[in-house]
């Protein structure tokens, strides 16, 4: 663990009459060896519940520990799908049928979701309102030939600078699942743009919230608290995007999303199929944020995942 987490275990330690040093731990006046063998041993000879490597940190999970509350943190396993693709329609280097092909055979999940990019993100092949209808045939195809409904509808729309979107709300209601993300004017306070968008009852996670590219770009100014909270009272969800060069928001983030009762998804954002594999970095930084399996919304059913979605639609009035 980090430093401070082994100068808090080694003090309470002391209290306890005991010593902790690589060795093990040992009473203080006799010297005696008294665990050591395995890390649980440690824990408990100090009165304490294993502590996952993530959470050492000393930010409140010795106290937890403690009182046996450390939470039962997600896993890689619990994972069900992957809610942020993109194919051949945008920027991805692989076409829809391919993904569907490669993650069937490689991953035990139960739908994966197309998030293509939305017109005003020309560089990247953005949709328009046909293609994405066009787009949205060729998945029905590809689910009817399959005999399955595992592919889902969805499109990662951008957010204007006024915080409207760049689709209408007409198609947006035809899709499965919709993110919406800044791609735009990042040297400005973005937090009004990102809590209108949050405002529109088709839209259903906000991308990698932050805007950070790591060693590239600094994250954009946004004022995270309000955006969490909006989320809350939405009923939006917040993305762990998993790209190593993202992973955004993290764990600080997590960890406060999680105390809020804010839903949070782990997504790839997979241009290819090798960035599948990325879902990992994403369990760590949600690990690492104290999440469970229920905080994390693509641990579940995509019948689950639906009742979330319209019960967002519900809350706007607009019928599901």
């Amino acid at each position: 663990g980090s430093k401070q987490h082994n100068i808090h275990l080694r003090e309470i330690a002391k209290e306890k009459g005991l010593k902790i040093n690589e060795y093990g731990v040992f009473k203080a006046d006799t010297e005696e060896k008294v665990a050591g063998e395995t890390e649980e041993s440690v824990y408990r000879s100090v009165g304490m519940d294993w502590i996952p490597p993530e959470l050492r940190e000393d930010r409140g999970e010795i106290e937890a520990a403690m009182e046996h509350k450390l939470p039962e943190l997600v896993e890689l396993k619990d994972i069900k799908g992957d809610l942020h693709v993109h194919s051949t329609w945008s920027d991805g280097t692989f076409s829809i049928k391919d993904l569907v092909d490669f993650v069937r055979k490689n991953y035990r999940y139960e739908y994966i979701v197309i998030t293509d990019h939305s017109k005003s993100q020309r560089v990247a092949h953005g949709l328009d309102e046909n293609r994405l209808l066009e787009e949205i045939k060729e998945i029905n195809l590809i689910n009817k030939m399959a005999g399955l409904d595992f592919v889902k509808k969805g499109i990662e729309v951008d957010i204007l600078l006024d915080g409207s979107l760049d689709l209408s709300d007409e198609v947006l209601s035809q899709l499965d699942w919709v993110v919406a993300s800044v791609h735009s004017h990042f040297n400005r306070d973005n937090t009004d743009r990102i809590i209108k968008a949050m405002e529109n009852p088709f839209v259903n996670a906000i991308g990698h919230p932050t805007g950070r590219l790591i060693g590239m770009r600094e994250a954009y100014p946004v004022d995270m608290d309000a955006v969490i909270k909006t989320a809350k009272e939405t009923g939006t969800a917040l993305e762990i995007n998993a790209q190593p060069s993202r992973m955004d928001i993290d764990e600080i983030w997590v960890r406060k999303a999680v105390e809020e009762g804010v839903r949070l998804v782990i997504s790839t954002d997979a241009h290819n199929t090798g960035h599948f594999a990325f879902m990992e970095v994403g369990v760590s930084i949600a690990r690492r944020g104290w999440a469970t399996k229920k905080d994390i919304l693509n641990t579940k059913s995509w019948k689950e995942i639906k009742k979330f979605v319209d019960a967002k639609r519900k809350k706007f009035g607009v019928k599901a």
